[in-house]
């Protein structure tokens, strides 16, 4: 599965991008952001994750940059089960790309696979308090806070971290309400 949006490509990863996926999210500022990532990260690790196996449906892609040059590989995205088994939407882009847009739109294009191509009801998120960046990410997508803050443990903090829960409702029909009502 692949997906191209007007800046980017949304590609599954191959085990030739470790070296690059390693130096796009080996910063402390990614790791402490995200809740399974190890830290230190190293070309091992991206090899581990890009050795995994995956399904047909399964979603997860990494993020380039797309130019002239050769793609330029900017972050990663994917849905995946949380905790209770809810599909959730998780993202990460590396610091010398943050505030240009590039979460929103790779989110926009895998929120259009998880309605239109998996059918999914229903997607969730969170966001640590100490990165209220990504909360605006969420909200661009069309997620709401529940209003719920819970500790969520951070690999890379070895600790638990107060994460701010959001949930979207992908039903084309809960749009025909809300608007009706």
């Amino acid at each position: 599965m692949f997906a191209r949006t007007p800046r980017l490509l949304l590609r599954p990863g191959w085990i030739e991008d470790a070296p690059a996926l390693a130096q796009a999210i080996a910063h402390e500022d990614v790791a402490f952001k995200l809740a399974r990532l190890p830290w230190p990260y190293r070309v091992a690790d991206a090899q581990w994750f890009l050795g995994l196996e995956r399904g047909e449906a399964d979603v997860n892609f990494l993020i380039f940059l797309r130019s002239d040059a050769e793609p330029q590989l900017i972050g990663g995205i994917g849905i995946h089960d949380d905790e209770t088994g809810e599909p959730e939407i998780g993202y990460w882009i590396a610091p010398g790309h943050w505030g240009r847009g590039y979460a929103t739109e790779a989110g926009r294009a895998v929120m259009d696979i998880a309605r239109n191509g998996l059918r999914l009801p229903r997607l969730v998120s969170g966001h640590f308090v100490d990165n209220p960046a990504s909360g605006n990410v969420l909200r661009k997508l069309g997620f709401a806070p529940t209003g719920q803050v819970v500790p969520r443990f951070n690999l890379a903090r070895q600790q638990d971290v107060p994460c701010v829960l959001y949930e979207a409702d992908l039903d084309p029909a809960a749009d025909m309400r809300r608007i009706a009502a």
